[in-house]
């Protein structure tokens, strides 16, 4: 059996991909196709055949013939396509943009299955659990559909219900997608610096994750938790006692989908406020909380008639270490300083660019990308295009793909053309600096070395004990001759260089000594009159200058 499935996969790919490159030569994306491995005896045809050649004049740009062609494959193709489009450091941006605007809009499957799926899930009659379980859906994805019920105590709640076997299709799609990108990068030159399998590696992780409800319901507890305070976003209640791994249950919440502005005004509700608090919230959620909702597309969101945000769906978040948020603040700070060696210096110290770059060719290149921005108005500045740019400008140093900036950054750009959809006239660095400026004071100031005195001080306590027994073992290995230190390769080198100049600065402090030493001499000798000492007043000024020039060259300079 496990053979004769071996055998069969291979089977199904070829039949897979035939269909593939028939729906990739209708939208005009042959050449995709001529330039595999298994077509390219017959890639002269594109040069001959009429309608080829023909169509040639006719079609639409390279991007949108892409997106259509991920929307007549399927819900999983589009999904990929969803999460290609947040790599906008890797695709161009006319691909990328047009890929942004692949909907999620999936027909539903049968009332009657989800039905069938969510008793299975309780092992025990539906009508035990809901007074009522309406078996129209009343929104559909690729992974998922949503359904209206009500608890027997009259609460009203949605219920979210994974797809029927959903999870063979997407591994078959994912086998597929690895053979394309595999395919890819051995016989399309120009697209092996997209890094199509890593890619592809990206969007396993992430379609998978969304495929376990009970991830998603702790995602939705825990930004409910951290703004349970706020009256500036609601996050609807999950039913734990309800939910399992493929079917999640939670408050039914009412509103306007923020993508309709009319409603909007005509409920009343101020948008520029509205457009603000959008902002605010996201930086709430990034620098407050280091938790963020990233998956914040207009279909995701809904406005109560009190002008309060209301978020939903919560299967893709993200979230930054405390080292990514304070680079990230200092970043963004320095960007509209236009202080470009230290937006340079900050990505070396982070780690995101290889740490031997030569900090003055970095800064001139990001000095070259961002320079132009400045001559708009800032209200036309794009702070996601801003951090696109730096992305794009970084990769030419081998800046390492930070999977955590890349959801931030689709994130911001979601934000920040939502806010302007609402509020054409929004200011987002007007809105955010403030905010990054109270937090940056909040991490250096007295308020953050008292934070962290007291969160240490208990682990303190705990090792202090025991901190005269270490030193004394570290002492007497030392004596013993048994103390080892490991270096790494690049340590070793580093700590060599580290030497070297210290030699040198040790060399030139000590000859700057000694011409002190002779100047003050040579000063003593004031009164004398031989030949050697005649001019010594003048010759022990030049000596002394020259001791405390080097003296003062050596002096080990503070990073």
């Amino acid at each position: 059996m496990h053979y004769t499935a071996t055998c069969m996969q291979p089977i199904r790919h070829v039949f897979r991909l035939m269909y593939i490159s028939w729906v990739l030569a209708r939208h005009g994306l042959d050449e995709l196709i001529l330039t595999t491995h298994l077509f390219r005896p017959v890639r002269w045809l594109r040069y001959v055949l009429p309608w080829m050649w023909l169509r040639r004049y006719t079609t639409l740009a390279r991007g949108v013939r892409i997106r259509r062609s991920l929307e007549d494959l399927g819900p999983i193709f589009v999904k990929f396509g969803q999460i290609l489009s947040t790599r906008r450091d890797l695709l161009p941006d006319d691909i990328a943009i047009e890929l942004a605007k692949l909907q999620d809009q999936v027909p539903p499957f049968a009332g009657d299955k989800a039905f069938g799926i969510v008793a299975a899930a309780y092992t025990r009659p539906l009508n035990e659990v809901f007074a009522h379980f309406d078996t129209a859906p009343f929104a559909s994805a690729s992974i998922a559909q949503v359904h209206a019920a009500r608890l027997h105590d009259g609460r009203e709640v949605v219920v979210k219900v994974v797809r029927p076997d959903i999870l063979p299709v997407i591994q078959r799609d994912l086998g597929l997608l690895y053979a394309i990108a595999d395919s890819i990068e051995r016989h399309w030159a120009a697209a092996r610096r997209l890094r199509p399998r890593e890619v592809v590696n990206e969007f396993e992780k992430t379609i998978l994750d969304e495929l376990d409800l009970l991830r998603e319901a702790a995602n939705a507890s825990q930004l409910r938790r951290n703004f349970s305070a706020s009256d500036q976003i609601y996050v609807p209640e999950i039913y734990w006692e309800y939910t399992r791994r493929n079917v999640l249950v939670m408050e039914r919440i009412h509103g306007i989908p923020v993508s309709r502005i009319d409603e909007l005004r005509a409920a009343g509700i101020d948008l520029k406020k509205l457009a603000e608090t959008g902002v605010e919230v996201f930086f709430t959620q990034v620098f407050r909380d280091s938790f963020f909702h990233a998956d914040m597309h207009p279909g995701n969101i809904f406005v109560s008639t009190q002008g309060r945000y209301i978020a939903v769906d919560f299967g893709i978040m993200g979230s930054l270490n405390p080292t990514d948020q304070r680079y990230l603040a200092e970043n963004f700070l320095a960007f509209f300083k236009r202080d470009y060696r230290r937006v340079a210096q900050l990505h070396i110290d982070s780690g995101w660019v290889d740490r031997h770059t030569r900090i003055d060719e970095f800064e001139a290149a990001i000095r070259t990308v961002c320079e132009p921005i400045f001559d708009k108005p800032l209200k036309e500045i794009s702070f996601g295009q801003l951090l696109i740019r730096l992305f794009q400008v970084a990769r030419r140093f081998n800046m390492q793909v930070q999977p955590q900036l890349v959801l931030l950054q689709k994130t911001l750009l979601n934000i920040e053309g939502l806010g302007r959809q609402l509020y054409p006239e929004l200011d987002l660095w007007k809105t955010a600096k403030p905010f990054l400026e109270r937090w940056m004071a909040q991490q250096i100031g007295p308020q953050a070395l008292w934070r962290h005195l007291r969160e240490n001080v208990p682990l303190w306590a705990e090792r202090l004990p025991r901190l005269p027994n270490l030193i004394y073992q570290v002492i007497d290995k030392a004596r013993r001759g048994e103390l080892q230190v490991q270096l790494s390769p690049e340590q070793l080198s580093d700590l060599r260089e580290e030497l070297r100049a210290a030699n040198r600065r040790n060399f030139a402090a000590i000859v700057g000594a000694a011409l002190f030493i002779c100047a003050s001499v040579l000063a003593g000798l004031d009164g004398f009159q031989p030949l050697m000492v005649a001019h010594a007043p003048l010759l022990s000024w030049v000596l002394g200058i020259a001791g405390v020039a080097m003296v003062v060259a050596a002096w080990p300079k503070q990073n």
